[in-house]
C-alpha cells in the first residue's frame, strides 16, 4: 500500500475506496447465503458481496421471495443469475433491482455439468451474441449496473483473442464491469472442483485485457489467497474478487479490508466474533437455527490453538434444537482456554 501513498499523497484507504469493486467476495453455491454475507459484511464493511447464483427458473417459478431475500446491512450487494434466455434474465434483473440489489451479474463461468445441461454458465462463452443479447435485455429491464463473470476461455477456445472478442461483445451490450476467473473452463473431463485448480492461472492475460480495454472495469478472480497478491493485482486491476480463501479463513478478509481501506481491524478473532453477536441474536430471533448461522464462522480461528475444538463444538452443540448465542460463546471459550 505504500506505493499508493508515495504516488498520490492520499492514503491507501482513499485510493481504494473510490473503486466500487476494489474488494469483492465471490458468489459461492451453498455457501454465500444471507447469514454468510452478514458475517462477511461485519468483517469487511467496504466489500461488495455477491449472493450465490440463482437460476432464472428458481427465481421465476415461485422462489423470488426466498431466493432474493437479504438484510439491508448486506449492501452493497449483487445478485448473480444463471440463464440463457434474455427475457427470463430481464425479468430476474428487474425483480432484483426492485428488491434493492445494487448490481445484477450474469454467470458465464460455471463449468458444472448441471449448468451445462441448462445451456448456461461457462458454455455460454461459446455464444457471445446470445450473451450480448442477455446483457442488453437485463440493462433495459433494471436501473442498476449489469456485470458479467466469465473465464479466460472454454476448452479449445483458449487464446487471448477469444477472450478479448467475448468481453468486447459484453461491453458493447452495456456491461461496464467484467469479472474474470483467470482460468480456462474445461467442460469435459474435469469436475467443478478440479476446474478451480486447473488449468493454471493466467493473470497476465487478464492484465492485458485491462490494458487493451481501459474503459472497462476489470476485476480479477481466482487463486487470490494472500494480502500481497491482492495488493499486486490492484496495481493494475480495478478490483479483486476472493472466494474460498475468505470463506475458509474469514479473519483474513478483515485483514484485507484493513489494508485496503484503513478500517479498524478487530483485535483478533474473538473480537470479530463479539462484533457479530448482535446479528446472530437477530437471526435466531427471526427463526434461524444456530447451525445455519454459525456454519459460516467455522474458519474464524483458522491457525489458532483450539480452532479444532471450536469447530467441533459448533458442529455438534450448534445443531441441538434451541441452541443459542451461549453455545457460540462456549465454543469460543474453548479457544481461549487453549491459548
Amino acid at each position: 500500500m505504500e506505493k499508493n501513498r508515495k504516488n498520490g499523497g492520499a492514503g491507501a484507504e482513499d485510493s481504494f475506496r473510490e473503486r466500487t469493486h476494489a474488494l469483492c467476495v465471490a458468489p459461492m453455491m451453498a455457501w454465500t447465503d444471507r447469514h454468510c454475507r452478514a458475517f462477511h459484511r461485519s468483517l469487511a464493511p467496504h466489500a461488495r458481496l455477491y449472493a450465490e447464483m440463482a437460476t432464472t427458473g428458481a427465481v421465476l417459478h415461485g422462489g423470488a421471495e426466498r431466493v432474493l431475500a437479504f438484510d439491508e446491512r448486506e449492501r452493497p450487494l449483487a445478485a448473480q443469475f444463471g440463464g440463457a434466455e434474455p427475457g427470463d434474465l430481464a425479468r430476474c434483473a428487474a425483480l432484483a433491482a426492485e428488491r434493492g440489489f445494487d448490481e445484477v451479474n450474469l454467470n458465464v463461468g460455471c463449468p458444472s455439468s448441471r449448468v451445462q445441461r441448462g445451456a448456461f454458465g461457462a458454455c455460454l462463452m461459446l455464444r457471445p451474441k446470445r450473451v450480448a443479447a442477455c446483457v442488453a435485455a437485463m440493462r433495459d429491464a433494471a436501473p442498476v449496473p449489469v456485470t458479467v463473470k466469465c473465464r479466460l476461455g472454454v476448452d479449445d477456445h483458449a487464446d487471448y483473442g477469444f477472450l478479448r472478442d467475448f468481453v468486447g461483445h459484453c461491453a458493447s451490450a452495456g456491461a461496464g464491469t467484467v469479472i474474470v476467473h483467470a482460468r480456462i473452463a474445461v467442460l469435459a473431463g474435469l469436475t467443478p472442483a478440479q476446474n478451480r485448480s486447473a488449468p493454471p492461472l493466467d493473470y497476465e492475460r487478464v492484465r492485458r485485457l485491462k490494458r487493451e480495454l481501459p474503459f472497462l472495469r476489470v476485476v480479477l478472480n481466482g487463486g487470490l489467497t494472500t494480502t500481497a497478491q491482492v495488493h499486486d493485482a490492484l496495481q493494475w486491476a480495478d478490483g479483486v474478487m476472493i472466494g474460498r480463501a475468505a470463506y475458509r479463513n474469514p479473519y483474513w478478509l478483515a485483514e484485507v479490508e484493513h489494508r485496503l481501506f484503513g478500517t479498524a481491524l478487530p483485535n483478533g478473532p474473538h473480537e470479530a466474533l463479539a462484533r457479530h453477536l448482535d446479528y446472530v441474536e437477530h437471526a435466531l430471533g427471526a427463526g434461524a437455527r444456530l447451525h445455519d448461522v454459525t456454519r459460516h464462522m467455522l474458519g474464524l480461528f483458522q491457525g489458532v490453538p483450539g480452532a479444532r475444538a471450536f469447530r467441533r463444538e459448533l458442529a455438534t452443540a450448534g445443531r441441538v434444537p434451541g441452541a443459542g448465542p451461549e453455545t457460540l460463546q462456549a465454543a469460543a471459550e474453548l479457544v481461549a482456554q487453549a491459548a
